[in-house]
């Protein structure tokens, strides 16, 4: 029996190994798309004036 387990230890360590490997290099998305387009209406907000020109 332990000559089994010392066999399944390292197939579960390996099992786990790969499945940690692709859960860490899966694609993200990031949602800049709404953060850009936010930040492109503050600068667009902040380059109007509200007051004459100096």
């Amino acid at each position: 029996m332990s000559v089994l387990a010392w066999g399944i230890i390292p197939l579960v360590a390996g099992l786990f190994a790969a499945v940690w490997v692709s859960w860490s290099a899966r694609t993200r998305t990031t949602g800049d798309g709404a953060s850009l387009a936010g930040h492109q209406r503050f600068r667009e907000a902040m380059e109007r004036s509200s007051g004459p020109k100096q």
